[in-house]
């Protein structure tokens, strides 16, 4: 089996009935006080995925993660206002050997998610 980033991500733009190419995502852990430490910063790809937020194999320690979203950046490439203009989603991996798929579902003026598989 092909090893994969420890977290992926996939965006759906619900109001197109589309995968949301090209959104810029951040994936950042929490260390503490308010502090967040960048880990990458990249973007999804034409199918709305993102698949390379950690190099495959690497092992992610156990604590709290968050992926944040440029919805804002990518509604204006539409020419389509919106609301958030950014998503964040903070989540904890108590378990690093596990895979953390976290999908987006998005719209001009809501959004929502799941713990995916």
């Amino acid at each position: 089996m092909k090893e994969r980033s420890p977290v992926t991500t996939h965006i759906l733009d619900t109001s197109r009935g589309k995968a949301a190419a090209g959104v810029e995502v951040i994936l950042e852990k929490w260390i503490g006080t308010d502090t967040w430490d960048e880990m990458r910063r990249t973007a999804s790809n034409a199918d709305g995925r993102v698949e390379d937020l950690v190099a495959p194999g690497t092992r992610l320690d156990r604590g709290i993660y968050r992926l944040t979203f440029d919805t804002q950046a990518y509604f204006r490439g539409l020419n389509t206002a919106c609301f958030y203009p950014h998503v964040k989603i903070a989540f904890e991996i108590t378990n690093p050997e596990e895979h953390h798929h976290v999908p987006l579902l998005l719209s001009a003026f809501g959004y929502s998610t799941y713990r995916g598989t």
